[in-house]
């Protein structure tokens, strides 16, 4: 067998060795929310809960950044505080854009109270492709 097709059929074997072992890897995956619409909020988390129920939860890390008007979604006062919480106990994590929140600070004296399990991020659209650099995959419902 010549040293050309020894090499051809080494790289093919590569290739599909690559292919079967990345369809076994964890899924990474970014939802970003920047709207305060309640059904887009609403079809964030359901992504989330969709992803979770479809990998299984020990196969995909899905992380809910949310800045801009769509940092209500990980206040207190959003009506999916509680959803927020408990999918924060199921392994979907959330991050709060600190830039947004200190402009509410400001119109306000006072950082908004966020949802258990959110953690607060230095900036959401920064935190977005630190997570894309990382490969994760970006979805915006």
């Amino acid at each position: 067998m010549s040293n050309m097709i020894r090499s051809v059929l080494v790289l093919l074997m590569l290739s599909i060795t690559s292919i079967y072992a990345s369809s076994d890897a964890i899924k990474k995956v970014v939802i970003q929310v920047d709207s305060s619409n309640l059904k887009t909020q609403n079809l964030a988390l359901n992504n989330a809960v969709n992803l979770q129920k479809f990998y299984g939860m020990d196969n995909v890390k899905v992380e809910i950044v949310a800045y801009g008007p769509g940092l209500s979604i990980l206040t207190r006062k959003s009506k999916f505080s509680k959803r927020v919480s408990s999918l924060a106990m199921s392994d979907v994590k959330f991050s709060a854009c600190h830039n947004t929140m200190q402009k509410i600070k400001n119109k306000t004296g006072k950082f908004p109270a966020l949802s258990d399990g959110v953690e607060v991020v230095p900036a959401g659209v920064v935190r977005i492709v630190q997570l894309e650099d990382q490969g994760y995959r970006y979805i915006r419902p």
